[in-house]
């Protein structure tokens, strides 16, 4: 679980599933970054054959889906 909230790890874990239950947005992109996150690590180390064109389209989602997290995050608090 601590790698799936790190970029959250200052706010209480408590907040943040509840905004992953009462906000269908922060839902879906919270499960999105987690796999996104997931893909790049495992391309990173070489264990998903990707090219470099993809993965950075991939590193470039995963930063605006992190980027609106937060901006949904903030606007609750």
């Amino acid at each position: 679980m601590l790698k799936e909230a790190f970029m959250f790890e200052e706010q209480p874990q408590p907040e943040i599933d509840a905004l992953i239950k009462s906000n269908p947005e922060f839902k879906q992109l919270y499960q999105r970054h987690k796999d996104l996150d997931k893909k790049v690590m495992d391309a990173e180390l070489g264990v998903l054959p990707i090219d470099d064109t993809t993965l950075g389209q991939m590193k470039r989602e995963k930063l605006a889906a992190k980027d609106r997290l937060i901006q949904l995050y903030d606007q609750q608090h």
